[in-house]
């Protein structure tokens, strides 16, 4: 092997390192939105979380950004250390498929199927696709596409240069030599573990291993302690991404550490005690990409139908390892853990969790503060009010702040538009609960200056609160469960709000000249009327928003300027129902 080979084989290694990185992170945005719906499908049993964990890795293709985005799950409070043992022992099941692409390098054979299998066959061709999909393709979905193809056919170039380069070290004594060395299990775990640490991929590290074993030189019992090692080596990934989480997240990446150091113990000294025994008949054989998938993924399955049973001691393990302590009474959950940001759909999708309880924060504090204008002020939900409008404004900084990093990442146009989507609604809710303070300052008013609503005053605003708390239960639910039938609902809501406001108005006004009501109540009712009638209206612009978004060839103003002259059938029966509903007798 002279000083081009070794070129070669720096070359190969990067060709192969940028391939798989490329198209890993295509894979990861293509796969977004079935992510987010296979994500919501977590659960505490171990069995679900294990297939949760070995589809979301076979579909990334990396089963370290797995384990990252546990770490963050759990970081974040929405998986639990107990849900995140099963994904993790998936995940490491999942990793298995790289290795089995990665045999089509070595298929030999002169029949013609056997030929097509061949990565010199197909590899151009999936190249040329790619190359086309992703320079001349204006579709989003096509140039991930094209890129996923681009991804693979750099990939297994970079395989084959690989194992062109090191096939002359097939006739050097030394490098046989070399792999005999690795049989002492200790080495050969060390090894696998120190390669598989610095490049911070399993899967490529078994490339690795399988480039080599082109050569012809390395035995099974040769690889099986270094393919261990490399189950090792891919925590480190996982460890250093848990550093300043809370304690649980720190848990979640040493099981992982913990599921891969004691399965590798238990499995190599059986196989070593049994080995020792009576010499098993694979152990000198010649260690081809085939040998190396089958045993990596062998080693895999094995592991998990060790340690499945064993998930309860793990998490006892962990928290042993890392105590409860006294501190930790005032650990905060972090609500958006930019580990997440690594797959932005997944990102996304926790922001939108987060949005929601902003949403239900500012709802609840509003109906509080207008419950006031009918029953009176109370000074102790008067405080919980205040907190919570410093709560949603929290919300919205985090969010906002939040949304504004994560798009500096790649993103998919469906996730950049529901990126754009949040941050148009957290403004929105972030106002109702200003509208809340501004209530409830009316309402104090009320009750220091001894003031008092007439009847007729009182019955009205008890229609008009009441249909504003339905725009608001309404507009919930079309952001929560992302319900256009119900977004439907809210424009027409929203103008009988109007009219009754105006109604309202002209009717103070009529009490006034009848002496029937005071100036002094007529300035707070005219405030209470406008927050109250601004509620709605933000209400309209989230539902707005939601119908614009989720019909891009909507233009919004001129469908509301359609509804609002009554040329939207459906918009006129919602209309009709309301004005009867909220009709003042």
């Amino acid at each position: 092997m002279d000083l081009f080979d070794i070129l070669s084989l720096i070359s190969g290694l990067a060709l192969f390192l940028f391939g798989m990185n490329i198209m890993s992170s295509a894979l990861e945005k293509c796969a977004g939105s079935k992510l987010k719906n296979i994500l919501a499908s977590m659960t505490s049993s171990p069995i679900k979380g294990f297939f949760l964990g070995l589809v979301v890795t076979a579909v990334i293709q990396s089963s370290s950004a797995t384990t990252v985005m546990v770490v963050g799950f759990v970081n974040s409070g929405i998986m639990t250390l107990h849900q995140a043992v099963g994904v993790i022992m998936g995940a490491n099941v999942g990793t298995s498929v790289t290795s089995w692409l990665l045999t089509l390098t070595q298929v030999d054979g002169d029949n013609l199927f056997i030929q097509l299998l061949k990565p010199s066959s197909f590899v151009p061709v999936l190249a040329l696709i790619g190359v086309i999909l992703f320079m001349f393709q204006s579709n989003a979905k096509r140039k991930d596409l094209g890129l996923i193809l681009l991804g693979f056919a750099v990939l297994m170039t970079g395989m084959d240069v690989m194992s062109d380069a090191v096939s002359g070290l097939k006739d050097v004594p030394q490098f046989a030599d070399l792999f005999v060395m690795f049989s002492n299990p200790i080495l050969g775990v060390l090894v696998g573990a120190i390669v598989t640490a610095i490049i911070q991929s399993s899967s490529a590290s078994v490339g690795i291993l399988q480039a080599l074993s082109s050569t012809g030189a390395i035995s099974v019992g040769a690889c099986i302690p270094i393919i261990m090692g490399q189950n090792i080596g891919t925590c480190v990934t996982a460890m250093i991404s848990s550093v300043g989480t809370s304690k649980n997240a720190r848990r979640a990446a040493l099981v992982h550490l913990c599921f891969n150091s004691v399965s590798t113990v238990v499995i190599l000294t059986v196989y070593s005690i049994i080995n020792a025994i009576v010499t098993l008949p694979f152990d000198n054989m010649q260690a081809s990409a085939f040998t190396i998938a089958v045993t990596h993924t062998v080693f895999n399955i094995l592991a998990v139908s060790i340690m499945m049973p064993c998930t309860r001691l793990l998490e006892k393990l962990a928290v042993l390892l890392i105590p409860d302590r006294e501190d930790d009474k005032n650990e905060k959950v972090v609500l958006l853990d930019e580990r997440l940001m690594a797959t932005p759909a997944v990102a996304i999708e926790r922001c939108r969790n987060v949005t929601v309880d902003m949403a239900e924060e500012s709802i609840s504090s509003v109906k509080s503060a207008m419950e006031f204008v009918l029953n009176g002020y109370d000074a102790k939900v008067a405080e919980k009010i205040k907190e919570s409008e410093k709560t949603v404004d929290k919300y919205e900084d985090k969010i906002g702040s939040y949304l504004v990093k994560l798009s500096n990442h790649d993103m998919t146009e469906e996730d950049s538009n529901e990126s754009n989507k949040i941050l148009h609604l957290i403004s929105d809710f972030e106002r109702i609960s200003d509208h809340a303070l501004n209530i409830m300052g009316a309402a104090e008013e009320i009750k220091d200056k001894k003031l008092e609503f007439s009847s007729e005053a009182k019955k009205e605003m008890t229609v008009l609160i009441t249909a504003v708390n339905e725009i608001l239960d309404i507009t919930y639910k079309t952001f929560s469960q992302n319900d256009l039938q119900s977004a439907v609902m809210v424009e027409p809501l929203e103008q009988v709000v109007d009219e009754l406001k105006e109604y309202m108005r002209r009717q103070h006004v009529r009490r006034l000249r009848k002496n029937e009501c005071t100036v002094e109540m007529g300035f707070i009712q005219t405030d209470l009327l406008t927050d109250i009638e601004r509620i709605s209206d933000h209400c309209s612009n989230i539902a707005a928003c939601i119908l614009e978004m989720a019909h891009d060839d909507m233009d919004m103003h001129k469908y509301l300027n359609r509804v609002k002259a009554g040329k939207v059938q459906e918009y006129n029966q919602y209309y009709e129902h309301y004005v009867a509903k909220y009709a003042i007798k």
